[in-house]
């Protein structure tokens, strides 16, 4: 599902995974792990100490739309094994994304990613900012699902 309207671009994806809640935020908070799981994903580089939380932070490069691109993800929220949010900001916009895991049935979770982008200065975007926001919403949602059905396929293959 994607939106834009005059000021937000959000995109929501979920994915049933058949791997207990616990499972799957391990895979999701090993931070490390991403490139090897995450075909979209470049490099990471942890930039804090300790366990995954509210501070984390890393810096995640990936190739989008034929190009690299670096951002440093900050995690704002956490509640293991519930959900965890961060935020980034970059080229004058303000990013939020939040994975959420519900239990699925026995043995199973669903793993639900949302991504929002705004204007980090708070003023409404003009029209062509909303014409590429609608391509780039597209473009969001496809990569999001494409992280979902490699994280399910690292987690209900691992033993």
């Amino acid at each position: 599902m994607t939106a834009t309207g005059s000021d937000i671009t959000s995109v929501v994806v979920e994915r049933r995974v058949a791997a207990s809640p616990g499972r799957v935020w391990e895979s999701i908070t090993d931070l490390r792990a991403l490139p090897r799981v995450l075909s979209g994903v470049q490099r990471v580089e942890v930039l804090t100490e300790g366990g995954f939380g509210v501070g984390t932070r890393w810096r995640e490069t990936r190739r989008m739309l034929g190009r690299e691109a670096t951002e440093e993800m900050t995690v704002t929220a956490c509640e293991p094994p519930d959900r965890y949010v961060t935020t980034a900001a970059s080229h004058g916009m303000r990013y939020v994304s939040e994975l959420s895991l519900v239990p699925d049935g026995p043995g199973g979770t669903t793993l639900r990613m949302a991504f929002s982008a705004r204007p980090a200065d708070g003023r409404a975007p003009g029209l062509l900012t909303r014409l590429t926001a609608r391509l780039g919403a597209k473009a969001v949602a496809k990569a999001l699902t494409k992280d979902l059905t490699e994280l399910a396929r690292a987690v209900e293959n691992r033993t």
